[in-house]
């Protein structure tokens, strides 16, 4: 189905009522969403009031005081998500050995009012060290509930209990940005699908585990990648099907190309991260966002080059082959151009007009004084080095060498692009998986529930002991776990002393600090090659309570064997039509049919 931008709830409904399928007979929705991710690049979220310890009001703006592009004085960060003129600074203070400014009633009723002037939809607080103790955040929190009982307040200690200001600042923002949005997307989904009789959604996120809708509602920063989260599940559980247990993944779409990596069988889930240029450190599946997919549309700059993204045709009107209005050529209308695309039609009911997609190539060739093939392979060419870069990055800075991986390759783009993306970074082994066109959405069915909850550390790993660190997991266990969670995996957030960053250290109830020194010096030497003479430090400890994946079973419908019947060979140079995509089987590559679908492509 086409993307309904105005209203994406229709098109849940429409792709349900597409499918046929009787209410009665749907036990489970399983949903992943862009509205977070979209409402900031967009900046359509919520008028959100920020207030923030006197001093420390500063911090959206001043975000690390590093430079958005190192070498282009010309390039900038994104205005922060609160302007200036809507924070509220917060006369109070609390540094790393307690109070020095206590928060007074007078204080909290004047913000209260203050705030109450700015007329907000949504209040955040982010007071200094509240990681430590939240209790002047809470007494803020009440004053505004007071003053305005019908505005939600979002408190960071609750969102990320963890140091780092800027960060736990950003993090609530975020929150209190998406969360009526949010709120009343997922809201107007579920009673869409009961008026159509479907049970509520369960929503997919950043994590790569699934909560229900109600609880989503009020964890909107936790959803800022759901979407592409359920994409590298999904892939790691075909690769665990296919015999192997490494890879990247390549998940290319109409708008942009998500990039991510699984280790072990399962994918990698790392705190942290930035989302349209806001940083949110919650847990989220490593993915690397690129604006690189067939929406892509290709152009000239003032120079003379030729650039493609990261503007995009979108749903609508699209590349110009699909003939709805749009004109400019895009990645799409390359490979169409090229013949690469010549399926008659594609799913959702879009008719290709190769004519056209070769008229706007060529029109574009004509101003760059070139031949429409070869501009045509240009535009694809720049189009792979920016998914390269990103699959470089989820690899390469975190010790991971991309030769050592497959590359599991699949939305409607990722099995045209495969070959190409891994010549580039020397990749011998490509996965093609079954439904390679939705394999998102088989990663949102799978998923298991996924419940996070973090605390505070700051200790030296030395003065850590056995009781109070099981004591604190057993805590943490308390807070994140429900009826349904089956496995709780615990991660200690280390660094050495001084370190402006850390690791997370696998860990249990019946760890203790030197423990995880040992460890933490492992893995320490293990991603940068190197340790330190320095003191250990445990910053924080996380836990995820998550139940039972869904169990599936990949088949071909006909035990295709080496050799039977039924196995399909085929070797490069090859375009393939798949189900819900297209393969290119390049020169030198040779692809082979797998038992449990889908292709293994490899090089010759």
């Amino acid at each position: 189905m086409l993307s309904t931008p105005a209203d994406q709830s229709e098109g849940v409904a429409a792709s349900l009522a597409a499918l046929g399928a009787s209410p009665s007979g749907v036990r489970r929705v399983a949903h992943g969403t862009t509205v977070v991710t979209n409402l900031l690049l967009e900046r359509r979220g919520a008028r959100v009031v920020l207030c923030a310890t006197k001093g420390a009001s500063d911090l959206l703006e001043l975000r690390r005081q590093e430079r958005a592009a190192l070498y282009d004085l010309s390039a900038h960060h994104p205005p922060p998500l609160v302007d200036a003129d809507r924070v509220v600074a917060v006369h109070e203070r609390r540094t790393p050995q307690g109070v020095s400014v206590p928060l007074t009633p007078a204080e909290a009723t004047r913000v209260a009012d203050a705030v109450a002037a700015l007329a907000p939809e949504i209040v955040v607080i982010s007071l200094l060290h509240s990681y430590d103790d939240d209790a002047h955040e809470r007494m803020l929190a009440d004053a505004i509930g007071k003053r305005l009982p019908g505005v939600a307040v979002v408190q960071s200690a609750e969102v990320l209990p963890e140091i780092r200001e800027y960060e736990r600042t950003t993090t609530a923002v975020a929150e209190g940005y998406a969360r009526p949005r949010v709120s009343l997307y997922l809201r107007h989904l579920s009673e869409r699908l009961a008026s159509g009789g479907y049970p509520a959604p369960d929503v997919m996120t950043s994590g790569g585990g699934m909560r229900t809708a109600a609880e989503a509602s009020s964890a909107a920063a936790s959803l800022a990648l759901s979407g592409p989260a359920g994409g590298v599940v999904g892939s790691a559980a075909v690769l665990r099907a296919a015999g192997l247990d490494r890879a990247l993944t390549i998940d290319i779409g109409g708008t942009s190309a998500d990039a991510g990596l699984v280790l072990e069988g399962e994918p990698l889930v790392e705190p942290g991260g930035s989302v349209a240029g806001v940083p949110i450190a919650l847990p989220r599946v490593l993915v690397e966002t690129v604006s690189a997919g067939g929406g892509s549309i290709a152009w000239i700059d003032d120079g003379g080059a030729l650039r493609v993204g990261p503007r995009s045709a979108g749903a609508v009107p699209g590349p110009v082959a699909f003939g709805r209005g749009g004109t400019q050529p895009t990645v799409t209308d390359a490979h169409i151009a090229l013949g690469r695309l010549d399926a008659a039609r594609l799913s959702g009911g879009v008719t290709l007009d190769a004519a056209a997609a070769r008229s706007a190539i060529a029109a574009l060739a004509e101003k760059l004084g070139a031949t429409a093939e070869r501009t045509a392979e240009a535009i694809i060419a720049i189009a792979d080095a920016a998914m390269a870069r990103a699959l470089r990055r989820v690899s390469v800075e975190r010790g991971i060498d991309p030769r050592s991986c497959a590359l599991v390759a699949f939305g409607g783009g990722g099995p045209l692009h495969a070959c190409a993306l891994a010549d580039l970074l020397g990749m011998r082994t490509i996965l093609v998986p079954p439904h390679a066109g939705v394999l998102s959405a088989l990663g949102l069915a799978i998923a298991p529930e996924r419940r996070d909850a973090a605390s505070s550390v700051m200790r030296a790993a030395d003065a850590v002991d056995q009781g109070w660190f099981g004591a604190r997991l057993d805590a943490l266990a308390m807070r994140a776990a429900n009826a349904s969670a089956t496995r709780l995996a615990w991660h200690a957030r280390v660094r050495y002393a001084g370190q402006g960053h850390e690791l997370d250290i696998a860990c249990a109830p019946g760890d203790d600090g030197a423990a995880l020194a040992v460890r933490f010096t492992a893995a320490h030497a293990a991603r940068y090659g190197f340790t330190l003479e320095r003191p250990v430090e445990i910053v924080a400890v996380r836990v995820a309570a998550t139940g039972d994946a869904v169990a599936v079973t990949f088949t071909a419908g006909t035990a295709m064997k080496p050799g039977a019947a039924g196995q399909r060979t085929l070797a490069g140079p090859h375009v393939e039509t798949l189900a819900d995509a297209t393969m290119v089987v390049a020169p030198s590559w040779k692809a082979r049919s797998l038992p449990i679908g889908g292709f293994m492509v490899e090089r010759v």
